[in-house]
C-alpha cells in the first residue's frame, strides 16, 4: 500500500514533536523571576522598583499602599494598572504569595511589614536603616530568626564598587595595616531643599516615623560601613552632638549630627547632615600602613605612609559587587549569594547600626558618651 504524502508528513511531525519537547528544558526556580510585593511607596526611592517593572528578572505581583491618592498618582506616573494596588498587606500576601517584600514606606513601618511577611515565610528587604528604634529592630530580628527568612537592609553605598574595594583592601589585603581612624561624610542640602515629595517629607522629618532627622537618615551609612570594617564588633562608646541649623524648616528633628564611635583600638567620625552644599557620600580610612579615600562611587585614592598617592577607577567586576539591590536580593533568595554576618546588607550588621544610632540619640540628648 502506497502512503499519501499528507500521511507521511503527519507521521514525521508526530515523531519530531516529542523530541522537540525533550530539548526544551523547563524553566527552573533558579532562573524564574523573583516574585515580590512592594510594601509602601512613600519613600523617595520607590521609583527604583516602580520604574523597572518592565524588566523580567523581578516580577512585582502587587503593591501595598494605604494612601489611595498616592497610589493613584503612582499608577498614572508609572502606567501601572490600578488593580495592582492594595490597602491590606496581609491579604495581599495571602493572595499573591510572593517570595519577598520590598519596603518603601516609613522606617517605622518596617516592623509592620516584617510582622506580616515573616510568619508567611516571605523574605524582606527594607530601605535603610533597618528600624526606627532598637525596640523595633529587636522585634524584627526575632521574627526573622524564628521564621527563617532573610531580612536585608538596602543602602545606596552598598552598590558602590569603591566601598566594596575599600572593605577588601582593608580586611583582606591589609592595604591600611591596622585601622585607626575612619571618617564618613554623608548627606545633602536637605530633603525639602532637594525637592522630596510631601508624602516623603511627612515621615522623614518626624521623630517617630523616621526615628530622628539627619542623624538617622545619614548617620546610618557610616555606622553600616564601620560595622562591616569592624566585623560586627560592638563599640566601647558613642558620643554625638546634633544641631538644628534650620529649625523653621525642620522643627521636629535634628538637621545635622556629628557622631564619634569609639572601639578602643579604632575610632569613626560620622558627619551626617542636611546642610552640605552638595550631595555627598564619601569616606576616608586611615591605618598605620596606609590610607584609602573613596570620594565617589567608583573612585579610590590610595596613600602610603610616605605620602605616595595613587588614584584608581574601580569597576563592579573588580570589586565583585552587584550594583542592583534587587538582583542581589534575588541571588540571596535563590542561594547564589551568601550573606556574611558582618556584611553591609546583613541583619547582624544592621541591628548593630540601630544600636549605634540609638546610643547617638541618647548621647546628643544627655550630653554624655553612651555604651551601645
Amino acid at each position: 500500500m502506497q502512503l499519501r504524502p499528507i500521511f507521511i508528513l503527519i507521521l514525521i511531525v508526530s515523531y519530531l514533536k516529542p523530541a522537540a519537547r525533550a530539548q526544551q528544558a523547563p524553566i527552573s526556580v533558579q532562573d524564574a523571576p523573583l516574585r515580590v510585593v512592594v510594601a509602601g511607596i512613600s519613600h523617595g526611592h520607590a521609583g527604583w522598583i516602580l520604574g523597572r517593572m518592565d524588566k523580567k528578572d523581578i516580577l512585582v505581583t502587587g503593591i501595598w499602599e494605604p494612601d489611595t491618592a498616592l497610589a493613584a498618582s503612582a499608577a498614572r506616573q508609572y502606567k501601572i494598572p490600578a488593580s495592582m494596588f492594595h490597602r491590606n498587606l496581609p491579604a495581599l500576601l495571602d493572595e499573591v504569595r510572593p517570595e519577598a517584600v520590598l519596603a518603601f514606606g516609613s522606617v517605622h513601618s518596617h516592623l509592620e511589614v516584617t510582622e506580616a511577611a515573616a510568619p508567611r515565610g516571605v523574605h524582606v528587604m527594607v530601605e535603610k536603616p533597618l528600624a526606627a528604634s532598637l525596640t523595633h529592630a529587636r522585634k524584627m530580628e526575632a521574627l526573622a530568626r524564628k521564621h527563617g527568612i532573610h531580612l536585608l537592609t538596602n543602602y545606596e553605598t552598598s552598590w558602590y564598587p569603591s566601598v566594596h574595594k575599600s572593605l577588601q583592601l582593608t580586611l583582606d589585603s591589609n592595604q591600611t595595616g591596622t585601622l585607626r581612624m575612619a571618617r564618613f561624610n554623608h548627606g545633602h542640602q536637605g530633603p525639602k531643599e532637594i525637592g522630596c515629595s510631601k508624602e516623603f517629607l511627612a515621615w522623614l522629618t518626624d521623630p517617630v516615623l523616621n526615628g530622628g532627622g539627619a542623624l538617622v537618615d545619614f548617620g546610618c551609612y557610616g555606622a553600616n560601613i564601620m560595622t562591616a570594617l569592624m566585623k560586627d564588633k560592638a563599640p566601647v562608646s558613642v558620643t554625638a552632638v546634633t544641631r538644628q541649623f534650620k529649625p523653621t524648616v525642620y522643627p521636629k528633628v535634628d538637621d545635622d549630627a556629628t557622631i564619634i564611635v569609639d572601639y578602643g583600638s579604632a575610632q569613626a567620625v560620622i558627619q551626617a547632615s542636611w546642610n552640605w552644599t552638595f550631595n555627598r557620600k564619601d569616606m576616608e580610612l586611615y591605618g598605620d600602613k596606609g590610607a584609602i579615600a573613596a570620594p565617589e562611587s567608583a573612585t579610590l585614592v590610595l596613600r602610603n605612609t610616605g605620602g605616595k598617592q595613587e588614584q584608581r577607577t574601580i569597576s563592579p567586576e573588580e570589586a565583585k559587587v552587584i550594583t542592583d539591590p534587587f538582583v542581589y536580593l534575588a541571588a540571596v533568595v535563590r542561594g547564589k549569594e551568601k550573606v556574611a554576618p558582618w556584611s553591609l546588607y546583613s541583619l547582624e550588621n544592621n541591628v548593630m547600626v540601630v544600636r549605634i544610632l540609638e546610643a547617638a540619640k541618647l548621647s546628643a540628648k544627655s550630653g554624655k558618651s553612651i555604651k551601645p
